[in-house]
C-alpha cells in the first residue's frame, strides 16, 4: 500500500516507529538540517509564524522558545495534531487538521512561512507556493527544507533501504512521482531538480535570498565516521524567500 501526504502518520506503528527515529539523538534532522535552518529564520522575536507540515510541533516549541510571538501549526495527520496540541498546551501556539493544500490560506497574515521536510511531498508545489506567496504579510518570508534533490531523484535509489555507503544518481530530469520504501512502509514523494524549485519560485512571486544545502559541521558530531560518511552527499535543501510586496 502506498501512502499520499501526511497519512501514514495516523498508522500506529509507523507513527511509533517515525517518533523514535526522529527523535534519536543522533537524527540528522537535528545534526544537519536544523543549525541551517535556524540560521536562515534568524530573528523572529514577536512574528506570527505559519508551519506547513508541522508534525509534533518540536519546531514550534523551538520557535516560541526564540520568542516568536504567535505559532500556528498545519498538518494533514490525527496523530500529529493530537501530539502537537499536548505539546503546544498553555503556550502562544495552535494546531489546525489540515492538508498544506486543502489550508484555507488567509491572505496577509503571517510575518514567516516555514516548511520543515514536508514539501517534498506535495504533487503540485507551484500552486502551493502561490498559496504560500498570498498568506504572506508584504515583506514577510518564506523558509523551507526538502530532501535534496540528489537524494528522491533514482527511481532504483528510492527503492533500497537500509544504512547507505554509497549512492546512485540517476533520473535526475524526470520530476514526479517517487515511492521510497521507509520504515516499514511505502510513501510517496515528488522529485523535483533544484532548478524547478528556484523556477517555481520565482514564478510565485517570492525573491530567493538564500540557498544552502547544509553541509555537516563537525562541532555537532560525536561520531569521526558518522561525520565523514555525511560529508559524501547532501541530505537537505533550504530555500530562504521574501514577499517583496
Amino acid at each position: 500500500m502506498e501512502y499520499k501526504g501526511s497519512k501514514v502518520y495516523d498508522t500506529e506503528e509507523f507513527f511509533d516507529r517515525y517518533m523514535n527515529r526522529r527523535h534519536r539523538p543522533e537524527s540528522p534532522n537535528t545534526l544537519i538540517e536544523n543549525p541551517v535552518l535556524f540560521d536562515l529564520l534568524g530573528d523572529i522575536n514577536g512574528e506570527h509564524i505559519l508551519d506547513l507540515g508541522c508534525g509534533d510541533a518540536s519546531l514550534g516549541l523551538a520557535l516560541l522558545e526564540k520568542n516568536c510571538g504567535f505559532y500556528t501549526g498545519v498538518d494533514g495527520s490525527a496523530n500529529m495534531c493530537q501530539k502537537a496540541t499536548q505539546s503546544l498546551r498553555g503556550k502562544n501556539g495552535e494546531v489546525i487538521e489540515s492538508s498544506m493544500e486543502g489550508f484555507d490560506f488567509p491572505p496577509d497574515s503571517f510575518d514567516t512561512v516555514v516548511s520543515q521536510l514536508a514539501l517534498h511531498y506535495i504533487d503540485d508545489f507551484a500552486s502551493l507556493a502561490k498559496q504560500i506567496y498570498k498568506t504572506i504579510k508584504p515583506n514577510g518570508r518564506f523558509v523551507f527544507s526538502v530532501q535534496h534533490p540528489l537524494l528522491t531523484a533514482s527511481f532504483k535509489s528510492m527503492s533500497e533501504t537500509g544504512r547507505r555507503l554509497d549512492w546512485v544518481v540517476d533520473d535526475y530530469f524526470k520530476s514526479g512521482k517517487r515511492t521510497e520504501p521507509w520504515i516499514g512502509e511505502h510513501v510517496v514523494k515528488y522529485h523535483r531538480t533544484i532548478e524547478d524549485y528556484f523556477i517555481q519560485l520565482q514564478q510565485a512571486g517570492f525573491q530567493i535570498t538564500d540557498l544552502k544545502e547544509a553541509a555537516p559541521r563537525r562541532e555537532f558530531f560525536q561520531d569521526e565516521e558518522e561525520y565523514e560518511r555525511r560529508l559524501r552527499i547532501p541530505l537537505f535543501l533550504l530555500f530562504s524567500c521574501r514577499k517583496s510586496i
